[in-house]
């Protein structure tokens, strides 16, 4: 971990803010804001060092550049309900969007939303891809948002080696057959011309979630020989409970992955796949560093929850576990963050609307719940008494600081994992006396707001 410079945070925010001063309409020196979402990637990129196999040269070229945080969780571990709590600023308990068919109209707002809140405050509002769950989102929002181009099925051609709902093959095509290469240059354009107002750009990249199709380049990056498999113990779900086993599921798709002799295969498929976005994200990065916006241009890249190959017997997401929360978050601030370092504090992507308002010095609604990490990025070593919340259903929550996870159900029955000896999780250690003044102590963090999940509404019967 590199330590941050000797330079007082409080000249290296006056110099920033005196930058993002708008004299008038036509020298508007706000910063702009790139901020890249990637859905389902897990933390198996490179700099963090989980997954020595994966290749991700563009995310850890940009992590180099800044800040990235090794210890971040979202706030659920599923598409509609991270993305509706990130870009809303409201807790899932807060809400009730805890599940993917969640109707996330129905409570937030147009308002509400991130994009919007630049919007209003006179931003020009560029996107496409996958933000919101379904797509980008309110209409509301956008001054431009590209859309998918039309054909793409019919250009593909799939070897297929799926395991039941694990679905991945071959793509026998080229990169211009997948919708994030168009939503890569979609983005690349936006950069190359000049605004007269700062911009907010969203690109919302659809891999690595599945199917993992992707040219077969992608995969030779990887070679099946090479592949090691996650690290697992057959009596690993003795000590969890009933509630976590219902919750999670484990069964199902792991013993099929067993039985197909498929395990590598599908991690070879999935760091294919996670090779190839990668690849997308540094073709905008490459723009963005030949452009005249390149010094004035905040970067927030997240990847929207985690994702289980195989680690507790799971697959996919859908639990509390730490391969089901935890997520690359990188951030670049020019004239704020050091480059080239890891910040092993705890946070959650509830932090994102906070930290980006106060950047770009636009009011914080009050209805937003989380809380700003600026004092992380300019120094990642400060002192930091916030935990990382995650939520998945009504009041099933987890709480991660920077040793433990404490999960609790809604029935009450908890999993505690100490992760200074015990990173995979592999020990619950919840019913042990002698920590339960750490149960308590984090149990002080757990959301009191757990209100009824919202239901799409049926259709009335003809």
């Amino acid at each position: 971990m590199q330590l941050h410079s000797s330079i007082p945070a409080v000249l290296l925010l006056t110099s920033f803010c005196s930058c993002l001063q708008a004299a008038d309409d036509s020298n508007d020196r706000r910063p702009n804001v790139l901020f890249i979402a990637v859905d389902d990637l897990n933390h198996w990129v490179g700099h963090l060092g989980r997954n020595i196999q994966t290749r991700t040269p563009a995310i850890d070229r940009l992590a180099g550049m800044g800040v990235s945080f090794s210890n971040a969780h979202c706030a659920a571990p599923l598409c509609n309900s991270s993305r509706a709590a990130l870009l809303s600023g409201l807790r899932p308990g807060t809400t009730g969007i805890y599940f993917n068919q969640s109707p996330y109209r129905s409570t937030i707002q147009p308002q509400q939303s991130l994009v919007t809140r630049f919007r209003a405050a006179g931003y020009e509002t560029l996107g496409m891809g996958k933000l919101w769950h379904g797509g980008t989102g309110f209409d509301e929002q956008w001054t431009t948002v590209g859309t998918r181009p039309t054909g793409l099925q019919a250009r593909k051609k799939i070897t297929d080696r799926s395991v039941g709902g694990i679905r991945f093959g071959i793509l026998d095509a080229d990169d211009s057959a997948l919708s994030d290469t168009a939503t890569a240059e979609f983005g690349i354009r936006q950069l190359q011309r000049s605004h007269d107002k700062p911009f907010f750009l969203t690109l919302g990249f659809y891999k690595p979630h599945m199917p993992w199709n992707v040219p077969q380049k992608y995969f030779d990056l990887h070679p099946l020989n090479d592949i090691r498999l996650p690290p697992t113990r057959e009596d690993d779900l003795a000590d969890i409970p009933e509630a976590g086993l219902r919750m999670a599921k484990p069964s199902g798709d792991h013993r099929a992955m067993l039985n197909s002799g498929r395990w590598k295969e599908a991690v070879q498929a999935y760091l294919a796949t996670v090779s190839y976005v990668d690849g997308q994200i540094g073709r905008v990065l490459d723009a963005l560093q030949d452009s005249e916006h390149a010094q004035n241009t905040i970067i927030c890249l997240w990847g929207d929850h985690g994702w289980h190959l195989g680690e507790k017997q799971h697959w996919r997401k859908f639990a509390l576990w730490e391969e089901a929360t935890r997520a690359p978050l990188i951030w670049v601030v020019p004239g704020i963050t050091p480059a080239n370092t890891i910040c092993s504090q705890p946070v959650d992507f509830m932090s994102i609307y906070p930290t980006l308002c106060q950047l770009a010095q636009i009011p914080l609604p009050g209805h937003v719940e989380g809380v700003s990490i600026q004092p992380l990025l300019q120094n990642p070593s400060a002192t930091w008494n916030q935990p990382a919340i995650t939520t998945y259903g009504p009041n099933n929550h987890a709480v991660r600081d920077q040793r433990w996870r404490l999960i609790r159900y809604a029935d009450g029955s908890q999993e505690l994992y100490d992760h200074d000896t015990d990173p995979l999780e592999w020990t619950n250690l919840a019913e042990k006396k002698e920590h339960s003044q750490t149960i308590t102590r984090l149990a002080e963090f757990l959301p009191v707001t757990n209100n009824p999940e919202i239901r799409p509404q049926k259709k009335p019967k003809p």
